[in-house]
């Protein structure tokens, strides 16, 4: 019988509510034949707040597990050896923080031996890619350069002491959902790659010797589309351009150490509200396109549910996709066979397109002086954010199909989603309770003292050149919480916001075809209501909270720029005060807010709360993953209207916002 290659490492994205839950939840899952764990944790942990924050209210356990200090942690892995465990942690900017953490409770489970003989034993990912968090996800904190540094020290401490620990994933997985074609994911990862050896190099912290060893523990995480063909052309691009740069730019001989290490998330962005069980088949086309070709194969895969356009999936919803990932490694004779693509002039040719035109974009971004200054200039947010405009455009106009959405969508009722409120999980509405009444025990029974001078030292090493891991731990092992890690070094480091990409995008307002007959009538109602209110509409678009899924808000301010609205968008991560503050300064007809992290109920009362305070009578409209039984309860709280998933068609949502001014202005 012929041997079969071993399967890739088989991971849910989990986490929600409390250690606890998630404890219970990871258990459970590796009971059932999951591989590794892949941790989710909540929007403060990864933004680096303690639960008690102003900006952490409503945000706490909602789309992960809050991890404020090592107690938590300690909970979080209760009875999960994680000297044998294979973990990734989805963290960027606390990414140091969160593997410290990491590292003192995996001594703790290991007393009789030494920190030295654990740290050589652990296993796992921190994601760490900083830059995309610019670019798509949201969740930076630093500024580029301290951000680059954090990054830059962190592989140097694993690279030294947890060999076996890849200490980032290089993310062209969130670049996809930001709308990067295929050859912008592969430009703009590899030339995130680029910046980030080039740091590790120039910093000194590794010798030449051991920078193979730098190069080989760099990992990728990335995304795979439902067209097939064309993703898995490009992970054999990915493939076949990562061995050309590490071996021309870096000179790596070891062909072991040159090979392209990454794991996968599939596609959230095609999956859809409408017809939710179509996501099935989604997911599996996607699976296949990282799986299939062995010689670009996933190393390790995890899965979204069915219902993740919906809400939080359940573990019954988890274990359907896990038991996907099952039944092609186990069931099928997949991994009975050498590479079945190799010698397809199909795939060869595919695959040649997208190197030459990744090259292309590669050399023009390293002619900006590299990532960083594509980030700071905008340019790669602008690129994104008009692709993937153009990607709603074909859409809307009926070019790209998007089954059950804009096409075949006739359906019978499913028993998937007879009861909406049933078919997602719902976060614990006490985590946050919890949470902080956890950091405030956490602080009493600690040594005050011993947190202060761990503290000072991280800021005094923030200040030189020192390797800030050495630090961190000791302010892990001290007590100190992740608010005041992450706290001390914004006030070194200071805070950045990113380019939102919207002003220099390129939207549809040239649109042919009925797409563009609609815009226009919708134009000729902006216009005329304006002219009837004495002056051009304005509308407010806000992304209150740590959410940093920004993608549909810059989406919305792009068509409602096209469609002649005069449109305020402030970028991510903003108080409903700074919300409200904003809509009185620019007297706006409209405020859209835009929430994807579950929070609505709430922030979304909070800015009407606060309008109403200010006697601004103005319309509100939310759009967001939001439960049917949440959407009654913001419209009945006085919410104009909300929007969905489902609600695919821009330019009707800006007909739908055109309308909900003239009621609130008494027009006809």
């Amino acid at each position: 019988m012929t041997e079969k290659d071993r399967p890739w490492v088989m991971r849910t994205y989990a986490g929600h509510s409390t250690a606890e839950a998630s404890n219970a939840l990871y258990r459970g899952n590796l009971a059932k034949g999951q591989t590794g764990l892949s941790v989710a944790f909540d929007l403060p942990t990864q933004t680096g707040y303690d639960p008690e924050s102003p900006l952490a209210r409503g945000e706490v356990g909602k789309v992960g597990v809050p991890v404020p200090h090592l107690g938590e942690m300690r909970k979080l892995f209760r009875d999960i050896p994680l000297v044998e465990m294979n973990t990734s942690m989805t963290i960027n900017a606390p990414a140091m923080w969160l593997l410290a953490l990491y590292q003192v409770v995996a001594e703790e489970q290991n007393p009789d031996l030494t920190p030295e003989e654990v740290a050589a034993q652990l296993a796992g990912t921190t994601q760490n890619d900083i830059i995309k968090e610019y670019l798509s996800r949201g969740t930076y904190v630093f500024p580029p350069e301290h951000s680059l540094r954090l990054i830059s020290d962190l592989i140097a401490y694993t690279v030294h002491q947890i060999p076996k620990w890849n200490p980032i994933n290089i993310c062209s997985y969130h670049l996809q959902e930001a709308g990067a074609t295929p050859t912008q994911e592969l430009a703009y990862a590899l030339c995130t790659a680029i910046a980030v050896l080039d740091e590790v190099k120039s910093s000194g912290q590794v010798d030449d010797a051991d920078f193979e060893k730098v190069v080989g523990r760099i990992s990728f995480f990335v995304n795979a589309g439902v067209r097939l063909v064309e993703e898995m052309c490009k992970m054999r691009a990915f493939v076949e351009l990562w061995d050309e740069i590490t071996r021309e730019r870096y000179g790596v001989e070891d062909a072991k150490m040159r090979r392209f290490r990454y794991g996968v998330q599939v596609n959230s962005l095609g999956l859809t509200e409408a017809q939710p069980e179509n996501n099935v088949q989604r997911i599996v086309l996607e699976m296949l396109g990282v799986t299939l070709s062995k010689h670009a194969r996933a190393r390790a895969v995890q899965l979204p549910a069915w219902n993740e356009a919906l809400g939080l999936p359940r573990p019954w919803d988890q274990q359907w996709s896990l038991r996907m990932q099952q039944v092609l490694a186990y069931e099928s004779d997949l991994l009975e066979y050498d590479d079945i693509f190799d010698g397809s002039h199909v795939v060869e040719a595919k695959v040649a397109e997208l190197v030459a035109s990744a090259k292309d974009e590669i050399d023009r971004v390293q002619a900006m002086g590299g990532a960083i200054a594509a980030v700071e200039s905008g340019y790669m947010k602008e690129a994104l954010v008009s692709s993937h405009a153009a990607r709603r455009a074909r859409i809307e106009s009926g070019e790209e199909v998007i089954v059950g959405v804009n096409r075949f969508e006739t359906t019978e009722p499913s028993p998937l989603t007879a009861d909406l409120d049933t078919a997602i999980q719902t976060a614990d509405p006490e985590a946050e309770r919890a949470a902080i009444a956890s950091v405030e025990a956490w602080r009493a029974q600690r040594d005050a003292g011993e947190v202060e001078k761990a503290l000072q030292q991280l800021a005094e090493d923030a200040r030189s050149d020192t390797n800030l891991m050495t630090a961190t731990l000791a302010a892990a092992r001290a007590g100190a919480t992740t608010g005041e890690w992450a706290g001390t070094l914004r006030e070194v480091f200071g805070e950045f916001r990113a380019p939102t990409g919207v002003s220099g995008a390129v939207g549809v307002a040239r649109s042919a075809g009925q797409a563009g007959e609609q815009l226009a009538a919708v134009r000729k109602r902006v216009k005329e209501t304006g002219d009837e209110l004495g002056g051009r509409l304005r509308l407010l678009v806000g992304k209150p909270g740590l959410d940093g899924h920004s993608n549909g808000a810059e989406q919305i301010a792009v068509r409602a720029r096209d469609a002649g609205f005069e449109v305020i968008y402030q970028g991510i991560r903003l108080t409903p005060e700074q919300i409200v503050s904003a809509a009185v300064a620019e007297d706006v007809q409209c405020v859209g807010l835009s929430i994807l992290s579950g929070s609505h109920m709430q922030l979304v009362p909070a800015v009407l709360d606060g309008l109403r305070e200010q006697g601004m009578d103005v319309p509100v409209v939310v759009g967001g993953i939001i439960p049917d039984s949440d959407a009654r309860k913001l419209l009945e709280a006085g919410v104009a209207a909300v929007y969905t998933p489902k609600d695919f068609g821009l330019t009707e949502i800006m007909g739908g916002i055109v309308d909900v001014i003239r009621r609130a202005n008494g027009l006809s």
